[in-house]
């Protein structure tokens, strides 16, 4: 998404589906909730529980229930005219393991639909997105502008939905609320999509600040109740703000955030995207490697996330890139992030699937560095965990490790354990408060489980998760 820091003002001082054919969306599976955490049993029936209708499907229910969304946040051709054509468009998306081409135009759903890629549509005029003016629209002019986005997009099955806006503030919720109602009543099954700030986005009133709102809090709870979306998608870029976890302000903002999108997204029994950076988000930021990539993608997931997208795609084009470090570069060709970006994608494509099936029931933390804020251990399935760099005692330093419980349909314990440390593997062994006869660890090559070796530990390299089978 196009981060607020972009803009003048900052935000802050400071396998199991690969392939599956594309007609097998439906926005009941694409936002299939994070569900109900044990501790918010009684919350509030969701505001968003309306918005489930079905777009057409030719396979299973199964497919449509494993559907995971990665999406690259760039638009294939750019956002004015004269659109581009990227010597890497939307085949290298679909290689680089994204299931969701962004942001499309009618002209390329025929290639979507033959790759298997659900698709998000570009806005038809060429107004940027975080610039459409909704609330200068008229009930009829709103009315009149989504009709001719469903129109222009047509009836192919790749259509996942329609940019809406980006990074809106509370002043512009009654006239999104307008825009995602016209959406479920032209394109049934489709998303209204719009993307939230984030909470360093700066607060106040409405007419004096970005959110228009006096906390994040209040800026999510008046999203969801007034405009009625059908997910929460939100951008967070404090990882790379924070030099990889370095700052410890601003490490605290990235979780902090993170688990106040899940608790509102359980609350309201919808599911949540993140938005985290592919670039470097800045020129004195630390770029996108292997560590930082898995360590965002990983958190998210354990987090309860169900879905997952990317900033940027694209550096940007011309001697002076919008943004180095990109997957493709501003002169067309691809980089080391996109190989980089490439393997992280295949292991969120191959779990993300199965975790969708799953219901969040806790978040924790645990080891050194980690703000006094996060919810420690013990959980409800884990008691203890031990994490170690070295464990035959080279590097006696204990390395910080979020923990994601989790449970399917049928009551049976999941784990998703990610090392955070963005510098060194980890050694993990752990304390359960029960007995399990089995835990094993899923392969996020190809889905297959094994024994997990309790005798050696389970070992993860810098910013990598795991998900585990408890029985």
């Amino acid at each position: 998404m196009p981060s607020s820091f972009r803009k003048a003002a900052l935000c802050t001082p400071l396998g199991r589906i690969a392939g599956v054919a594309v007609t097998v969306l439906v926005l009941r599976v694409l936002c299939s909730p994070v569900a109900a955490s044990t501790d918010l049993n009684a919350r509030e029936r969701g505001v968003g529980n309306d918005a489930t209708t079905t777009q057409p499907a030719t396979s299973s229910d199964e497919a449509r229930r494993d559907f995971f969304p990665i999406l690259p946040w760039s638009p294939v051709h750019g956002w004015r005219p004269p659109y581009g054509n990227p010597r890497h468009g939307v085949e290298s998306m679909a290689e680089c393991h994204f299931t969701v081409a962004g942001f499309a135009r009618p002209d390329d759903l025929p290639l979507c639909e033959r790759l298997g890629l659900a698709a998000i549509m570009a806005p038809p005029d060429d107004e940027v997105p975080w610039k459409r003016p909704w609330r200068a629209l008229s009930d009829e002019e709103i009315d009149q502008r989504v009709r001719t986005m469903v129109k222009l997009a047509g009836d192919n099955p790749a259509v996942m939905g329609y940019f809406i806006v980006d990074e809106p503030g509370t002043r512009e919720f009654p006239s999104l609320a307008k825009a995602v109602a016209a959406v479920k009543r032209y394109a049934p099954g489709k998303l209204a999509y719009i993307n939230l700030f984030p909470g360093y986005a700066t607060i106040g009133a409405p007419d004096k600040s970005q959110l228009g709102a006096a906390s994040f809090t209040e800026y999510l709870e008046r999203y969801v109740t007034e405009v009625r979306p059908q997910f929460i998608s939100y951008d967070n870029y404090m990882v790379q703000y924070s030099d990889d976890l370095l700052d410890a302000g601003r490490a605290r903002s990235y979780f902090a955030d993170l688990l106040e999108v899940r608790r509102v997204a359980l609350k309201h029994d919808l599911p949540f995207w993140n938005i985290v950076s592919s670039n470097q988000i800045r020129k004195n930021t630390t770029i996108p490697s292997p560590a930082n990539m898995m360590l965002q993608a990983y958190t998210t997931l354990a987090a309860g996330g169900r879905g997952l997208s990317w900033y940027t795609y694209y550096g940007g084009s011309g001697p002076r890139p919008g943004y180095a470090y990109a997957p493709i570069d501003h002169t067309g060709n691809k980089t080391e992030t996109w190989g980089n970006l490439q393997l992280v994608n295949h292991q969120v494509k191959t779990l993300g699937p199965i975790m969708s099936r799953l219901i969040s029931t806790g978040v924790f933390f645990s080891g050194p560095s980690l703000p006094g804020s996060l919810p420690p251990l013990p959980g409800r399935i884990v008691r203890d965990i031990d994490a170690k760099a070295s464990p035959r005692g080279f590097a006696p330093t204990a390395l910080p490790v979020m923990i994601g419980e989790f449970q399917d349909a049928a009551g049976v314990d999941h784990l998703m354990i990610v090392n955070l440390s963005l510098e060194r593997s980890a050694n993990i062994r752990f304390q359960p408060q029960k007995t399990y006869m089995n835990k094993e660890v899923f392969s996020a090559q190809d889905g297959h489980v094994v024994p997990l070796d309790e005798e050696h530990g389970l070992w993860l390299t810098a910013g990598q998760g795991a998900l585990l089978l408890l029985h």
